[in-house]
């Protein structure tokens, strides 16, 4: 080792020697510098460097360091790989869970529902329905959907997932009779759920639409389990629903789709900073605000066409939502326009006279207590017209009948009621909260206009009725009342359409100014062109479209 040393220090010292040798200048020969005292000290401080200090420090001398961008880059690279394995493990244990939660559900299913004496298991139909109870449009066409699938699939069994828990089922039965008219003819199974208020409206002041998709979630999660269905329905627009269904529960699953939770036309109001129902004032009137809830928008209705694509039968009710649907979810099934039931029949039964001796004129409007469907913009177009016609005898009167869902509702008539006293016309407006199918019968039939004011209404089955009654409707100049319903029919006209107050006002006392015969023209062509829209039309309809699911 010492011998080994001493040729490693005789080698470096060479090897200075020789750099020092070779490469010193020349000093001129025709004169001689004479050293000075910085010469002196600078050899002497050369003399007690190691003579091996350059070399080593030319062997040792580290690499030029590195900028900030290629240290965040290596850093980066030397976590991509780990993150990639991590995000595989977590992938490969979230697939394990949500498969061994549906063989769970998938074993759950066999105990709750058993084979028959034929030692097969019944085929189960659900319909995700929280609200049955109400007696609203979307309520009709569950009763005949599953009126007309009991018909065709008799060996099938059906059940309802409803949040009424406070009627039984014999009451929801009752009540479905009383409202629309219709008896099932065979039994039906309600499953309660107690977690109906993760939907209500009131329950997220703030983002709502995502709370309560998000509490749809729980409410489907807890139907579910309950009892899991061979084919699934949502025949109330709970889209998130979808997805919980199909992969966790293993069922077939189709939706009909009566209004989409967010549409286009929801975007361009919130881009316009136009002050609705659904866009508070204080956000409209502010730039920064708009913008954020413009993303918060874009973003929810990104989810929204995810979560509608998991549909295998996806039904519209008219064409307006045919058009939103199919731009939002883009799924791989078309949507099929099924028209709702409307019980035409059952009007067109009141007898149609030339000409009543009518000793005041009835406006009737027909529609829930809901806020989107603008009952404050009725009673506003009703003053103005009481305005227009201050003098004349006998006065109009205003009935607004409708159904209320909730606490929330009925504490919205009463602010309509207050609204009324605030503009003077409490004694000329009457409120008719979940009357019977006789008396809305009468209402209707003694009626002169049939109103309806919502703003790009998705269908309006309260407008055909109005129409087959015999009733003028004016309806909102928007959604599916200008595209489908009050259209005209073989070139005559069908009704009338407004979209602001003094249009109403003024429209309103157009027609009480028509002739009797003028009148009782378009009384007769709007009775013609809704046919179309008569029960017997809604179930040949929606067989068709439900065929697929029950192959």
């Amino acid at each position: 080792m010492a011998a080994y040393s001493a040729g490693l220090w005789s080698l470096l010292r060479c090897h200075w020697t020789l750099n020092s040798f070779c490469f010193r200048p020349a000093r001129p020969t025709t004169w001689i510098q004479q050293p000075c005292e910085a010469d002196h000290q600078a050899k002497r401080q050369s003399n007690q460097r190691p003579m091996w200090s350059g070399v080593a420090e030319q062997i040792l001398s580290p690499v030029a360091p590195l900028g900030p961008t290629q240290i965040y880059s290596r850093l980066l690279f030397s976590l991509a790989i780990p993150a990639l394995i991590l995000s595989g493990v977590l992938c490969i244990c979230l697939s394990l869970f949500l498969w061994g939660i549906r063989l769970w559900l998938q074993q759950r299913k066999n105990q709750l529902i058993p084979p028959g004496k034929d030692g097969k298991r019944p085929r189960v139909v659900a319909f995700f329905h929280p609200y049955c109870n109400a007696g609203g449009g979307g309520e009709r066409v569950l009763w005949c959907a599953l009126r007309a699938l009991q018909n065709k699939y008799k060996d099938a069994s059906y059940i309802i997932y409803t949040g009424d828990t406070d009627a039984t089922a014999e009451n929801i039965l009752q009540g479905a009779y009383r409202r629309f008219n219709i008896r099932l003819n065979q039994p039906v199974k309600f499953v309660f759920l107690k977690k109906r208020y993760l939907v209500e409206a009131s329950l997220y002041p703030y983002f709502t639409l995502l709370g309560q998709s998000l509490g749809s979630l729980a409410l489907g999660w807890e139907a579910l389990v309950k009892c899991v269905p061979d084919v699934y329905i949502d025949s109330m627009g709970y889209a998130f629903t979808l997805p919980l269904f199909k992969y966790l529960g293993g069922c077939r699953v189709g939706c009909y789709v009566h209004y989409p939770t967010v549409s286009t036309d929801m975007l361009s109001v919130v881009k316009n900073q136009s002050a609705r129902f659904n866009n508070a004032a204080i956000i409209a009137k502010n730039p920064l605000l708009s913008k954020l809830k413009l993303v918060y928008y874009y973003l929810f209705a990104l989810v929204y066409g995810l979560v509608g694509s998991c549909a295998d039968v996806v039904m519209v009710n008219s064409s307006w939502t045919l058009g939103h649907i199919a731009f939002l979810w883009r799924c791989g099934v078309y949507p099929n326009v099924v028209y709702p039931p409307c019980d035409v029949q059952a009007f067109l039964d009141i007898p149609l006279c030339k000409e009543k001796s009518i000793t005041e004129h009835t406006i009737v409007s027909v529609s829930q207590f809901r806020p989107e469907k603008d009952h404050r913009l009725q009673i506003r177009a009703f003053a103005k017209l009481l305005e227009k016609t201050t003098g004349q005898q006998p006065l109009p009167k205003l009935i607004l009948i409708g159904g209320c869902r909730n606490q929330e509702d009925d504490q919205r008539v009463n602010e309509l009621k207050k609204l009324c006293q605030e503009l003077g016309v409490e004694k000329r407006v009457e409120f008719k909260v979940n009357i019977p199918f006789e008396e809305l019968k009468t209402h209707l039939g003694n009626a002169t206009i049939g109103l309806h004011t919502m703003w790009n209404e998705h269908f309006g089955i309260g407008i055909v009725e109005c129409m087959a009654a015999g009733t003028i409707i004016l309806a909102h100049n928007s959604g599916g009342p200008k595209l489908d319903i009050v259209v005209p029919y073989e070139g005559h006209v069908t009704g009338f359409l407004s979209d602001n107050e003094e249009d109403y006002a003024e429209t309103m006392a157009h027609i009480f100014a028509l002739s009797p015969a003028k009148r009782l023209e378009i009384r007769q062509n709007a009775r013609q062109s809704v046919k179309r829209f008569a029960d017997q039309e809604f179930e040949e309809t929606f067989l068709l479209s439900v065929e697929q699911l029950f192959k």
